[in-house]
């Protein structure tokens, strides 16, 4: 794979997605929502108008070339520094990759242009499609994912169902659990009354492990979370949120291979140690060395969230 790749990223592997080779469509940080945990940031302009940032062909090609390298992904997945939905053309690509491969397409999305119908069209052959929901009720929509002006939490939940009414793949919720915010008895239900209406087949509940730089998010507590899961799965079956590790093994380029992730999302620093440990399995005294090396090169800072130190970008 080139060294300078500018949309595709990882693989990285986590535990919903497995081996997952990421392709982001979208000059940072464009999105419908400013939400309260975004690791990207606050929003500073909302985006809501669709366009082709980048030349389509000119991510098809990379995706081309990262798939000659990487022999055993279990997933491709489009996501944005923002809402990945706002590429226009992303049916186009999900269609050309298919093409070129039989490793299943993912769409990561918060949601939000769902009730279009042009942009349901285009995630139709997609394998799996994983957006948002938050919140059941309009005020902790608000509250949480704050939508830029005109798009409503009513639109956002008929979006949703509408999907689902269309869609044959593979249809993942996504909740982020945000502690004393959408944890309470009342906001599950809530939750879990809207998700009766969508009839996902999976909810995948997410945690604020990474730090959001706009505000402190706390981690829910572990009986809020097994009560959560206790409450949604009345309605679908849910995935505990546990995470997979980086694999840097196969990339060319460390240091660029870790610049384009910490680029996208703040890193956990023991998950980068590991992943460069299992890089040098043979060498295990490098890895301080490389660490070093690696932080020397004034590409990132160290930032402390929930007492565990993260890579960002400077």
């Amino acid at each position: 794979m080139s060294d300078c790749m500018k949309y595709v990223f990882g693989p990285i592997s986590s535990k919903r997605l497995g081996q997952s080779l990421g392709v982001d469509l979208l000059p940072p940080k464009s999105c419908t929502w400013n939400c309260l945990y975004c690791q990207l940031g606050k929003t500073r302009s909302f985006v809501t108008e669709r366009q082709e940032f980048f030349p389509r062909e000119d991510i098809l090609e990379e995706i081309g070339q990262a798939l000659k390298v990487n022999r055993n992904l279990d997933w491709i997945t489009f996501v944005g520094s923002g809402e990945t939905m706002l590429y226009k053309g992303i049916g186009w690509l999900i269609a050309q990759v298919k093409k070129l491969t039989t490793v299943p397409v993912a769409v990561i999305t918060n949601g939000s242009l769902l009730y279009l119908p042009e942009v349901r069209e285009e995630l139709l052959q997609a394998d799996a499609v994983l957006p948002s929901l938050n919140a059941g009720s309009e005020a902790l929509h608000n509250k949480i994912d704050r939508p830029a002006s005109g798009l409503t939490f009513q639109q956002h939940v008929d979006g949703l169902v509408a999907f689902r009414h269309e869609y044959q793949g593979m249809l993942w919720i996504e909740v982020m659990l945000l502690g004393g915010i959408n944890d309470s008895d009342e906001a599950l239900h809530d939750l879990a009354r809207v998700l009766q209406q969508i009839n996902p087949d999976m909810v995948h509940l997410v945690l604020p492990t990474r730090p959001a730089p706009e505000q402190e998010i706390r981690l829910p507590s572990d009986e809020r979370l097994e009560q959560a899961i206790a409450i949604l799965s009345e309605v679908a079956m849910v995935v505990n949120p546990l995470k997979g590790n980086m694999d840097l093994r196969s990339a060319p380029d460390l240091l660029e291979a870790i610049t384009a992730i910490v680029s996208r999302h703040p890193v956990q620093q023991r998950e980068l140690q590991k992943a460069i440990a299992d890089r040098f399995a043979a060498e295990s005294t490098k890895v301080d060395d490389v660490m070093q090396t690696l932080f020397a090169t004034g590409r990132f800072s160290r930032v402390e969230h929930n007492g565990e130190p993260y890579w960002v970008m400077r």
